[in-house]
């Protein structure tokens, strides 16, 4: 099978997922994240036993597609609510995901490409990489990723990234536990490879085990706060500073606030 907006390939014992947006730098669309849904599931049920991530070109993920930014201000209620369920769908997967998960981050990982490359168990990135949780800048709210970055780095360090939503670099996301290494450019695809030989030394079942384990600790708070992000995820976008930061964010000016 194939798919629009991703690559899938396997090789001794690993699968290989990339964003495949170059030109948009694999910026997140609403059939990227169909497909990356479905590409993911195959990458369960296929003999691989890890799953790395990574983009094509110079980015891994800028965040939201701008096309499907301009469609956000016109979407009726449920149709607000489907997009942040389907988004929080795509994110606990990846969290949840059965088998030891490597983000290889080629370059900006922006607002969902952050949550993307974070949601991983293993995070490698290239010296130049770029990451942001940058959604209050255009008047929205990095809900559902809230919960997991809470859990990565503790409540004040979340609260100074997802508040501000400044743009931070990869010795800053090293320093906070976000990236495991920081790789040449040169070097990546091939210390992410090395990585998914170490874990294939150990035992598949193990493996699972563990990461059912891990998950199991965390999961009913999760549900809780993802059930609570999705609503407020839907819920910010019918407000005017909504669709004043989204309008002001496409026409390239500042925002003009009202609170409301």
């Amino acid at each position: 099978m194939t798919y629009g907006t991703v690559q899938y390939s396997e090789s001794a014992g690993t699968a290989t997922i990339t964003l495949n947006r170059p030109d948009k730098r694999n910026a997140i669309s609403y059939e990227l994240i169909d497909d990356l849904i479905a590409v993911l599931k195959k990458a369960a049920a296929s003999p691989a036993q890890v799953i790395i991530l990574t983009g094509a070109g110079k980015a891994f993920c800028s965040g939201m597609d701008m096309e499907n930014l301009k469609e956000l201000t016109g979407r009726s209620d449920e149709q607000n609510l489907q997009d942040s369920v389907t988004m929080a769908s795509l994110f606990r997967t990846l969290y949840d995901f059965p088998k030891p998960t490597i983000a290889a981050v080629n370059g900006a990982a922006i607002a969902g490409g952050t949550g993307l490359a974070t949601q991983c168990d293993f995070t490698l990135a290239v010296p130049e990489a770029k990451f942001g949780y940058t959604e209050v800048r255009i008047g929205f709210i990095p809900a559902i990723v809230s919960s997991f970055l809470i859990a990565n780095i503790g409540e004040k360090r979340a609260r100074d990234l997802l508040l501000t939503g400044r743009i931070f670099g990869a010795e800053e996301a090293h320093r906070l536990g976000l990236v495991n290494e920081i790789v040449p450019p040169e070097r990546l695809m091939a210390r992410a490879q090395e990585l998914a030989a170490q874990l294939l030394e150990n035992s598949p079942a193990s493996l699972q085990a563990t990461k059912k384990l891990l998950s199991s600790y965390t999961r009913e708070q999760l549900d809780r706060q993802v059930a609570q992000a999705v609503q407020g995820n839907a819920g910010i976008r019918q407000t005017t500073d909504f669709k004043e930061g989204i309008t002001a964010f496409l026409e390239k000016r500042k925002p003009t606030w009202t609170g409301k």
